[in-house]
């Protein structure tokens, strides 16, 4: 006669739980609507990611400008040198202005959506 073998095996893992749990929320109809401290960590990240963006990519740009002007000045120092010079201040103008973009940029999205993370950070706290 034949013995059968009932065991029961069970294994629990968390960060796999979790996971479930995250791709079962994007599914179920009630996760649809954000949360508000959803909203209001989104609203943060909008104020300064478009000012970062405007100063790297002014900055990356004017580097490049320098670049092309110390080029000028070291490679073709008989023909471009004093062009060379002219290009590299443009570059180094930009890179300096840099950062008053970004500021710039930031403080003009802070003020305009300073109601409404307000309004949502007021509801949160109480």
């Amino acid at each position: 006669m034949e013995e059968k073998s009932e065991t029961f095996h069970y294994t629990y893992s968390a960060t796999q739980q979790e996971e479930i749990k995250h791709i079962r929320e994007k599914y179920t109809p009630s996760s649809r609507e954000e949360d508000k401290m959803e909203q209001l960590r989104k609203l943060d990240r909008s104020v300064t990611k478009p000012g970062a963006i405007a100063a790297l990519t002014v900055g990356i740009l004017s580097a490049l400008v320098f670049g092309v002007g110390m080029c000028c000045t070291m490679v073709w120092e008989a023909s471009l040198f004093l062009p060379g010079i002219v290009i590299g201040i443009v570059g180094l103008g930009g890179m300096i202005a840099a950062y008053p973009v970004y500021t710039r940029i930031t403080k003009s999205r802070r003020e305009k959506l300073a109601p409404e993370i307000m309004r949502l950070s007021d509801e949160l706290m109480q």
